[in-house]
Formats: structure tokens, sequence, C-alpha cells
């Protein structure tokens, strides 16, 4: 054992000597490519290089590794068990054969930056458990066999009984390996292990031992099929597309998902729906916002989960408060949707996508069932992931190294992402990939499967506000008003015609040319918000490019006619009229009563009800009142909807921040300065029989050192109780405190005087 551990603490030194000999910006490369070596700051070279060497590390640093590295890494295993270390060109012989030379120094690159293989190129050293990161027995690469296809495996796995696939689906969720003494020779044919290795869905190792195949067992768990055998990507068939053609089908998705967000806002606005208790939306409701805004479920579940993730609806108690007993929350549009919704079509979707990217959920995991047969709601915690932002970058990433156009399928994409990142495969399900992928085409971040030119400025940091905008075909200023009533806008309208039409026609279909009908109920309603018949005349005669109908004309002015004659006010309300007997006709309606009208004068009556009941009740009964304000201007009182106050967002899944390269300079400078202080000749400061000198001489030494200006190694005790050792030039001592030169980053630099452990001369 003390052998071992004597040969560990070798490797160890020998590692921190070569770590010591790299560059300072190898260094910084190495802590950028594996920061948790960053956590706690490490005082020395070896203490860098005993953390480099821990198995969670290596682990963690082998995820990003593709499966060419990995039979490099495979080699070195093998030839490390009969040769150490090993020369570079004994690796080039070995997988030279399926692999050019520059291949296997570009992986062999990859892994000296991060310190997985270290040492001179004639004596190549590997990292420990470095081989336990390899996601497949080692050697699988290195001794073809026959490999099924994955059509041929799926076809097999059909024609099983119970049996037999249940002893498959254990043999790919433990080990591949199993123990049987059914493998023996004269074992009957018709036992399930023979019956499995006859159809290759196992491989005979010898007589009490079968193993099963790599590409079966990631069938079984429904991984992209790869083969490890072969080092080169896959092969993938792309698809052509005109940049053009991709940005006009993301631009026609971005309208759709913005008018299905505003319908979604002005449901939960005008009904709030009850928060569940574990935090999420109820499928009843998810299903009666379905209905109501007549989107189907699975899309209904990603616009709520981005609206919440862009901020624009939230849990809490709205404001007005909904009248639903037993509910503590609800979630409700918050204030932020109204400057939102002024924003430009581009803006409102940037919003949105920057959402999505960065969102730590899983949307399309909702309506799946979870470990205890549950479906998984929209807005629940079993969506929630930390690791689902970086793998939706690493989807759109395997789009974004396609040419400009280019399409793939998801299958395709699934086998890339499994090369890329062997140890994730199980993470690129066909469920994720072509998940991630519908909600990237919904966003408008793909188009006909390839990634759009807004989309790759947002993954690029570009504007891609600018870009979306290019995209989207210009807004028109004009409308089509048809006879039978309907008014068609030949695309987008710009802002202000929107707002009109949207206030004087009900939208009948949406897409390309959106199709309006104007009735009686919409007039009303545009009246009601203070518009003009005059104004409504206007309207359609200014931006009609087809006469406006006699028909639209009439019903304007028939509406017009009656809207208005009868006044509501507040009182607590007030009706006027100046028709002395429409007032008396309203007088003796049964409303009245409901409303407790009571008339003061030929032309006013009063009632006890608020305002917005009284003209409810009224249009309820026939009536076609308008609301007044003080000075008797006709004023818009539609309800705007219940609204949750803004308030700081909460992290659900804390994700830490990598450091800057700035920061990793510094910290390298701190690992070269703690290393020249351990290696330098000490004198002063400790005595002889090892004790640390006192306080009065510590700081006796240091005001020596500042009338000398003499370098010493001081040894400083940190807040978190860290010891380390550094060299610097003493400036002045006084109040406490040190002040000194720091040579390595050429700063003054002030320490606690009762935290410095001892000092020393430098020889």
């Amino acid at each position: 054992m003390t052998a071992i551990r004597g040969a560990e603490n070798s490797d160890t030194q020998a590692l921190a000597e070569w770590l010591g000999a790299c560059s300072d910006e190898q260094l910084v490369e190495l802590l950028r490519l594996r920061p948790d070596l960053t956590v706690p700051i490490p005082q020395s070279m070896l203490v860098l290089a005993g953390r480099a060497e821990q198995r969670a590390s290596v682990l963690r640093s082998a995820d990003e590794l593709s499966t060419v590295v990995f039979a490099v890494i495979e080699a070195l295993v093998l030839e490390q068990a009969q040769d150490r270390p090993v020369p570079l060109e004994r690796i080039r012989d070995t997988v030279g054969s399926r692999a050019s030379v520059k291949v296997v120094d570009g992986a062999l690159a990859q892994l000296r930056a991060r310190a997985l293989v270290w040492g001179e190129p004639d004596a190549l050293r590997l990292a420990p458990m470095i081989s336990d990161a390899v996601p497949w027995p080692i050697g699988r690469t290195m001794e073809p066999v026959e490999v099924l296809t994955e059509r041929e495996v799926s076809v097999a796995l059909a024609q099983l009984g119970s049996t037999e696939r249940a002893l498959l689906d254990r043999l790919a969720t433990t080990s591949p390996i199993g123990r049987t003494r059914d493998a023996a020779p004269g074992t009957p044919s018709d036992r399930p292990v023979q019956r499995l290795l006859g159809t290759g869905l196992l491989r005979w190792v010898d007589e009490q031992t079968v193993e099963l195949p790599h590409e079966v067992g990631q069938v079984l768990r429904g991984e992209p099929v790869t083969d490890p055998g072969s080092i080169e990507p896959p092969k993938v068939a792309t698809v052509g597309h005109k940049a053009a053609e991709v940005n006009g089908a993301a631009a026609g998705e971005v309208l759709e998902l913005l008018r299905h967000c505003a319908a979604v806002i002005d449901a939960l606005g005008d009904t709030p729906a009850p928060a569940l208790r574990a935090g999420g939306m109820g499928v009843r409701e998810l299903r009666r916002i379905a209905r109501s805004t007549g989107i189907d479920e699975e899309r209904m579940s990603l616009v709520v989960e981005v609206l919440a993730a862009a901020g624009l609806i939230a849990s809490g108690m709205p404001d007005p408060d909904p009248v639903v007993d037993g509910a503590d929350e609800f979630w409700a549009p918050t204030t932020a949707v109204d400057a939102w919704r002024e924003f430009p079509t581009a803006r409102r979707w940037a919003v949105l996508a920057h959402a999505w990217l960065t969102l730590p959920r899983r949307p399309w995991l909702i309506g799946m069932r979870d470990s205890n047969d549950k479906p998984i709601g929209a807005l629940s915690v079993e969506v929630r992931s930390a690791t689902a932002a970086r793998d939706r970058r690493l989807v759109l990433g395997v789009l974004e190294d396609q040419r400009t156009g280019d399409a793939l399928d998801p299958a395709d994409v699934g086998r890339l992402l499994a090369w890329r990142r062997p140890r994730w495969a199980a993470r690129f399900a066909k469920a994720m990939v072509t998940g991630t992928l519908r909600e990237a085409a919904a966003l408008g971040i793909i188009g006909r499967g390839a990634l759009s030119s807004p989309g790759r400025a947002l993954l690029h940091g570009g504007d891609e506000e600018a870009q979306m905008r290019a995209a989207l075909p210009a807004p028109v200023d004009h409308v089509l008003v048809q006879a039978d009533l309907t008014v068609v806008a030949p695309g987008p309208l710009v802002p202000e015609l929107a707002r009109s039409i949207s206030l004087v026609a009900d939208l009948e279909s949406a897409g390309g040319a959106a199709v309006y009908r104007v009735g009686d109920s919409s007039v009303r309603r545009a009246l009601d918000a203070g518009m003009t018949a005059a104004e409504l005349h206007a309207l359609f005669a200014t931006h009609s490019r087809t006469p406006v109908p006699q028909s639209l004309t009439y019903l304007i002015d028939d509406v017009a006619r009656r809207h208005g004659q009868l006044r509501a006010g507040v009182a607590a309300s007030f009706v006027r009229c100046d028709d002395a007997a429409l007032l008396a006709e309203v007088l003796a309606s049964p409303v009245a009563e409901e409303l407790a009208l009571r008339g003061l004068a030929p032309t006013v009556a009063i009632s006890q009800a608020p305002l917005a009941d009284v003209l409810a009740r009224l249009r309820a009964a026939g009536f076609a009142p308008a609301g007044e304000n003080a000075s008797g201007a006709i004023v818009d009182l539609r309800p705007r909807g219940a609204r949750i106050a803004m308030r700081r967002p909460r992290a659900q899944l804390r994700t830490p921040q990598p450091p800057s390269d700035e920061q990793l300079a510094g910290l390298v400078r701190e690992l070269r300065a703690g290393d020249r202080a351990e290696k330098v000749p000490r004198s002063g400061g400790v005595r002889t029989d090892g004790s640390r000198a006192g306080g009065a001489a510590t700081v006796a030494l240091l005001q020596l050192a500042v009338r000398a200006r003499r370098s010493v190694s001081i040894e400083y005790i940190d807040a978190q109780g860290s010891a380390t050792r550094r060299i610097v030039e003493p400036v002045k001592v006084g109040g406490g405190t040190l002040d000194a030169l720091d040579p390595t980053s050429g700063a003054i630099r002030h320490f606690t005087l009762h935290r410095i452990a001892s000092v020393a001369f430098i020889e």
C-alpha cells in the first residue's frame, strides 16, 4: 500500500512539474476547459495536479469529448498497460489505420489541453481514472465486430416474447455483460438466452458469459444508434433550401406564435387560472384556455412556458382578485405585458426567443407520464432540468454547423450528437431531439428544418432583432373590404391599423392573409371604445384598396344611430337619455328592477349598481348604452384584464458563472507566485525548533525588510482558513496592516498582520 501511494504521489509531482512548465496561456485554457479545478482556488501546482487527477473531475471533463478522442484514449490505455509511458508514434500507428495523423494529433491536443494526457511526445502519460470515462468496454473500437443496423435490431425486438425482452431490458439498464449457464454449448435451443444468441441480440463470450451488443442497448434505451468502431462522424443526408425560404417559413411561425401569445394573455387576463399547490397549471385549466383560444394543447404548453420564462405571466394574486374559492394563487399576466405588446414585432419575438433559449426547463415533456404514471403538467416542477439550456444549444449547434439553408432529419441530428458526446448519448433520445427541434421551429429559430438567419444571430449573440425584422414581411397599411362584410389583411398590418381593425372587426382566420368580419357587436365595441361613426367611415375609406360596400356604411350608421342615445355615468352610476320615451322603456323593463334604477327626471335615472354592471346589464337586455366621463365624452370602459405586479423572479436552478479569462489569468499568476514561494530558500522568521515567530518578531522582521528593501516570503491565512505562501516586497508596516508590492501583478496588496503566520527573508 505504501508503495502504491508513493507511486501516486510521484505521478502527481511529475504532473505538477509538467503543469509548471506550461505557458500561462496553456494554464488559462486548462482552467477554462475544467472550471471545477478553480474551486476552491488552488494554492500551488501540486494542489492543482492532485485535483486534476481526481475521478469526479476527470469524468466531468470527459463529458465533452467525442468518439474519436475516446478511441485515442483506448489506444493509450491499452498501450500503457504494456509499456509506460507511451510514445506518440505508437498511438499514431494504432489509431492511424482508421483516422489520419491530423485527426489523431487533434484528439491528443484536446486531451493535453485538459491535462488528461501529459508529458513529452515520446513519453505520453495518461491521467488515472480516464479509462472509467470510456462509454463502452475498453478495446471495443479496436476489434471490429459485425454490427446490426437499427432497423435489424427493431425488427428482431418486435418478434421477441416477454421473457426475452425483459432479459434484454435488464442488461440494457445495468451491465451489458451477463453470467448464465445457458450460454454453454449443448443448451436446448428453446431457452431464452439461446434464442437471443441465434438472433444476434446477444453476443457469446464464453460458456458462462454473454454480452449485449452496443447497438442493441442503444435501441432499447431509446438512444441514437452509433458504432464506436467507426471513429468517423456518421454520414447524414441534408436537404437544401434557399435562405429566403427558410427565413420566410420562420417569420410565418413567429407571427403565429405572437398571435397565440396574445390570445393566451387575453384569456388569462379575463379569467386567471388557479395555480396548483405544487406550482403548475392544472390540465383542466390548460384545456379551458385551449378551447377558448382555439390552440391545441401541445402548443398551449409551449406558449405558457415561454410566457412564464419571459416574465409575461406569473403566479400570484392578481388585481382585481378573482372570485374563486379554495385558490391562493393564480396564473395571470404581469404588468410587463402592456409594455411588451407595444414593442415592434421583431422585438416581441426577441424577448420570447431569448427566454426559450435560456429556459432551464423541457416543455416537450409536458403531457408525458412521470415515474408515478401521472401526466406531467405545464409549469410544473417535473419539467425543470439544469441541463436543458445546454442540451438545447447542442441540438441547435448541429444545425449551425451545416451550410446555410441545409436541413437535417431529427434522427441524423441525434446520431451526430451521440458521436460528438458519446457519454451523453442517453440524453439525446429521439423524443428529446424531436421535441427541441419542434419548439425551435415554433419560435422561428429554424424554418423548414434549417437554422434561420435570426436563429443563427441569436446563437452567436448577433443582432437577431434586425435579422428577424428583415425576415418578416413588410407591414401593409391597407385592407380589402368585401361585400360580405369581411376584411382581408393581405399581410401583417402596421400597428396602428392593426389595433383599429381588431377593434371594429372580429378575427375569423389568421395567417399570411388574415380575415376579419364586421358585425353589430364589433361596431358597437369600437363605438364603446370612443370611436365615432365618422371615424369608422374614414378608417375604411382611407385604408381599403377596394370600394367600401354600402352594406358596411349602413351597418355603421345603424349601430351608431342607436348607440349612445342611452348614457350611463357614476352616481354610484346614472343613466341619462335625450329621448324620454327610450328612458321610460328602460325603466319599465325587468332590468330596471335588477339595477334598482330610479328616475329623477324624464331624461335621467340613477342606480346604486357599479357603472360596469349597469352597462353590462343594459346591453344584455338589448339596449346599447355608452359610458361617459364627467364632461359627457364617451370613454372606453372595457375591462383591461387581471394583472400581477412584477416582482424579481426567483432563480429555479442556479448555474455557477464560469470565471472570465482575466480572472483565470490572475489565478495563474497566483499559482506561479505560490510555486516560487515554495521553492526559494528562506532564512529568518522561523525558529530552529520549527515553531513560528511571535507577533512582535514578525513585525520587526517586516520593518527590517522595508528598511533594507528586501523581498520576503510570507505564509498568509485567508478568511476561509486556507494557507498560501507568496513572495512580496514590503513597503509599509503599520495600523495592523502590511502594504507590500506583489511582483507578479505589480500592484500594492494589503495583508492583515494577525493573519500572517510566518515571515522569511529570501536568500
